[in-house]
């Protein structure tokens, strides 16, 4: 392993305010996801920006198919950065992936974490009983299939549905960092977030929590943001943009940076 995880993760702290906020990206993103959102916070926050170790822009050598077969790997990462770092307190923003690392942060260290902003937020994202998570299997298994039979193909058509509104530029960003990830890792990965459910521990968070959904994902119904407001346990609150996708910070960075800060001074 490399001498640190900061260096590893890349790691990068900026901004000169006083307070810490935390960004945490998606699949198939990296931190860069995040910059046309930075602008707009670097004044008053710390920002700390990391990359997921599946992201393309990590060293793949670094993924270690045995060790990160569950969230808590990806949440054990978080950690180890912010105690690196000596945080004591941060208010946290995660996207996709990085909404539920976030949640089970949070359970395990709830001290550390002043508040969740949970951006396209799924706990399970396949149907069950009562529960609509907007994927059935046999949609699922499909994926998977497209992705490991020619995953540049899989791209192509992926990163327009995904980004929903029509922004070419953010079509051209998202497709960017999805064909700089590896296709086994991507596969690996996708397969882990498609199988997860932490739907049981919900009720355990006890950190204030802000839903930000968009009014139209192909990844996350909206039903699902209902769904974690009644089952989170901290004081939660749901905000809907009324724009189209699964990745608002890249298209539509200064209404979701407006709702971000919004959510922030509540």
């Amino acid at each position: 392993m490399v001498h640190s995880v900061l260096e590893a993760l890349n790691v990068r702290v900026v901004g000169s305010g006083e307070k810490i906020l935390v960004l945490g990206h998606g699949f198939g993103t990296n931190q860069s996801a995040w910059q046309r959102i930075l602008p707009f916070f670097l004044q008053d926050y710390k920002v700390i920006l990391y990359d997921l170790v599946f992201a393309g822009s990590v060293n793949p050598d670094y993924f270690d198919f045995q060790r990160y077969t569950t969230l808590d790997a990806y949440v054990d990462d978080l950690l180890h950065i912010l105690d690196t770092l000596g945080i004591s307190s941060c208010a946290y923003v995660g996207h996709s992936v990085s909404a539920m690392i976030g949640i089970l942060a949070s359970i395990r260290r709830p001290e550390l974490f002043s508040k969740l902003i949970l951006i396209g937020a799924s706990p399970r994202f396949l149907n069950d009983k009562d529960y609509h998570g907007g994927f059935e299997q046999e949609e699922i298994e499909k994926v998977f299939s497209a992705i490991e039979a020619n995953y540049d193909a899989w791209v192509n058509g992926f990163a327009p549905l995904a980004v929903g509104a029509d922004v070419p530029a953010a079509v051209q960003e998202y497709s960017r960092t999805l064909f700089n990830m590896r296709p086994d890792i991507a596969s690996f990965v996708s397969r882990q977030l498609f199988i997860s459910d932490i739907r049981g521990v919900l009720g355990l968070v006890k950190v204030p929590c802000c839903i930000i959904q968009t009014a139209k994902d192909v990844a996350v119904p909206t039903s699902v943001a209902t769904y974690l407001k009644n089952h989170l346990g901290g004081r939660t609150t749901v905000h809907m943009l009324n724009v189209e996708g699964h990745l608002p910070h890249l298209s539509a960075p200064a209404l979701l940076a407006q709702e971000l800060r919004r959510a922030l001074s509540q």
